[in-house]
């Protein structure tokens, strides 16, 4: 593998990125760091590889695998991405469309490969064979869940790194209701945003037994009749960040298939300026830290401490006030976690002169 740079170089090596542009994905938020960085940087559109005939695409996620339909056909465009920019680095989000055979591909012609694995491969309902067998092609493995570090090694990744999801600061950032109107749209006791996975639906059902206003953002809450009277749909980023702002508590659960310590909203949240009632774990207390959140081990653990919130308005906004300045006091944004990928890779002056960008 040719070196990234040469050592007295601090030029930008381009950079491939194989995920969702969309506003609320990571590939999106890796894509803007790397712009912010002047890193000469192409998006290809992890979607791509499931666009199909409806029937077609059921049956090669039921019966193949969760196998992308144009598996092959969305590898030669990140191949041809790759060469087109003369890219030094290809980093792949999540279960990445990419085959085995496609990253040795793009391997022998010199590209560095990094995968920021968002989900867990041993998740039963992410299961991809094709998918394990490409993992050992990478070079470097990111991971945001301390859980599957040791399986992901005895998968045959070559380097595995803890490395923690992020928020975007154009995204995520306190947008409390601004009018009337606003206020009586979003004001409620609770607020979650996530999809309804089963063993999160008791949380939530248990919240609202007791009589608490719950707003539910996300895919599925209208399958249960508990939870199907504060269903509110999906929703923009700019509706989260005001669903957040007008909610007194909002609650931060893992995923638990996935194995999770902490997830993507743990850091929206916390960006976002939220009174975060949050999952005990130790991530999510190495993250948000002793005043930043309040941690729950159990649903009646969580009710006794909602409604203590509750009650007290001057804690909620202390807990505010704590976990923003937390967040955004430290180095906790997509930026700063691309700059922790490529420094891993990268010659050291190569690091010190996107570090220094970074803080510029």
């Amino acid at each position: 593998m040719r070196p990234p740079l040469p050592e007295n170089s601090t030029a930008a090596v381009p950079l491939v990125i194989v995920g969702n542009p969309a506003i609320w994905h990571v590939g999106r938020h890796l894509g803007v760091a790397a712009e912010s960085l002047a890193v000469p940087v192409r998006i290809c559109n992890s979607d791509a590889a499931f666009e199909a005939n409806p029937l077609l695409a059921k049956f090669n996620w039921w019966f193949r695998s969760h196998r992308p339909t144009h598996l092959s056909g969305f590898g030669e465009e990140v191949a041809r991405a790759c060469q087109e920019m003369g890219a030094g680095y290809l980093l792949t989000t999540g279960l990445a469309p990419v085959s085995e055979r496609t990253l040795s591909s793009i391997g022998r012609a010199g590209v560095l490969r990094m995968n920021f694995l968002t989900d867990d491969p041993w998740n039963p309902q992410h299961t991809a064979h094709w998918f394990m067998d490409a993992l050992p092609r990478y070079d470097i493995v990111f991971t945001p869940r301390r859980a599957n570090v040791e399986d992901l090694r005895r998968a045959g990744c070559a380097q595995v790194h803890y490395l923690p999801f992020a928020y975007a600061p154009d995204m995520h950032f306190p947008d409390p209701p601004a009018n009337p109107g606003e206020e009586a749209k979003y004001s409620t006791d609770v607020f979650f945003g996530g999809g309804a996975d089963a063993d999160r639906v008791p949380y939530l059902t248990a919240m609202i037994q007791e009589g608490m206003s719950v707003a539910l953002y996300g895919g599925y809450w209208n399958r249960y009749p508990e939870t199907r009277p504060s269903h509110r749909g999906s929703a923009s980023p700019e509706v989260l960040r005001k669903a957040a702002g007008g909610a007194r508590i909002s609650l931060c659960l893992v995923r638990r298939a996935n194995r999770d310590g902490h997830a993507m909203r743990t850091f929206e949240l916390a960006a976002s300026g939220a009174c975060i009632l949050a999952e005990d774990t130790e991530e999510h207390r190495e993250i948000l830290g002793p005043e930043g959140a309040v941690y729950f081990n159990s649903i009646p653990d969580m009710l006794e401490k909602a409604k203590a919130l509750l009650s007290d308005e001057g804690r909620r906004h202390r807990l505010c006030l704590a976990v923003k300045a937390r967040i955004s006091g430290g180095k906790n944004t997509y930026r700063d976690r691309l700059v922790e990928m490529l420094s891993a890779v990268r010659p050291r002056a190569a690091a010190n002169d996107l570090e220094m960008t970074a803080q510029s």
